[in-house]
């Protein structure tokens, strides 16, 4: 892992944040996008009274170098398996209360940094890495000791990401795909090159699905009816959003929102979508909303 450690000239220290950074540059972002790295960087170096460059080459190195950062502000930069990464990692050290993130997207799936109200551009984000103020921020915490920062969706539509082979890990898979699996998937991506692409599920294309949904220990269905879909979102004040979209017969049928600390869903073995991570299958998960649990810096204003 390659580490550099810069500080910013004089004619720039009179302006220059007096906390020192750690960035920590995820591998798939140098490899999509290296002159919006380069940018950040010296974005972030010539605004930043000392900054510490860490270029890790995989989830290890990455690990080792947030849980390395003493007193330095971490600066993720990345795309949002990036910022998934590094709040998990936080997370699972009890280190989220005191460590604010800051973060620069870069790469291909930018679609929460967006959600969350970063900018993507490379010098806006810097800027706002320098000149942004810490927002607390809701997230859910599930029973397996994992955390959502967007959205939970069963079933679980893919959603393609290009260019990126190492997903978060999730609390049902790998931390990281080995080298013999890189060079199955190669091998299957190969022979599958002659089939037309499928990006994406179309809604419902999973089937109807049988679940017990309970918000704060009522129950808001029940097996006895069959829903399309649901998602839970961290909403506002600690609480998340349920949302679930019984299944029509004819007239289409109105979706089902309500508000609650605890979210549990059981029933037949299925599977879910945490942010990018495609978790299961499981008979029962609980999610729990919990309010300000994490920080990031976000546009002053």
């Amino acid at each position: 892992m390659a580490e550099v450690a810069t500080s910013a000239s004089s004619s720039a220290n009179s302006s220059a944040r007096s906390d020192p950074l750690l960035v920590v540059v995820d591998p798939v972002a140098r490899r999509t996008d290296g002159e919006s790295v380069r940018i950040a960087k010296d974005v972030l170096s010539a605004g930043a009274s000392h900054t510490k460059v860490c270029l890790p080459d995989g989830p290890e190195e990455f690990a080792r170098a947030l849980g390395r950062r003493g007193s330095r502000r971490p600066v993720v930069v990345g795309d949002d398996s990036t910022l998934l990464r590094a709040v998990a990692l936080l997370h699972r050290q009890r280190e989220l209360a005191e460590c604010a993130l800051s973060m620069v997207p870069v790469g291909p799936a930018l679609g929460l940094a967006r959600s969350l109200g970063l900018p993507t551009g490379a010098v806006a984000a810097a800027r706002t890495v320098l000149d942004g103020a810490e927002r607390r921020l809701d997230l859910l915490v599930d029973d397996s000791d994992g955390v959502v920062l967007g959205t939970v969706a069963i079933p679980p539509l893919p959603v393609p990401v290009p260019g990126r082979e190492d997903p978060v890990p999730g609390p049902d898979g790998p931390a990281s795909l080995r080298p013999w699996l890189r060079t199955c998937q190669s091998l299957v991506r190969t022979l599958a090159s002659s089939r037309p692409a499928r990006t994406a599920l179309a809604p419902g294309a999973a089937g109807p699905a049988r679940l017990r949904v309970e918000v704060d220990g009522s129950t808001l269905v029940d097996l006895d009816q069959p829903v399309e879909g649901m998602s839970v979102t961290p909403g506002a004040a600690g609480a998340a959003v349920v949302e679930v979209r019984p299944l029509s017969v004819g007239a289409q049928a109105s979706p089902l929102t309500v508000s609650g600390r605890t979210v549990t869903v059981s029933g037949a073995h299925f599977r879910y979508r945490a942010d990018a991570v495609v978790c299961g299958p499981v008979g029962t998960r609980t999610w729990v909303a919990r309010e300000g649990a994490w920080g990031l810096t976000l546009p002053a204003g």
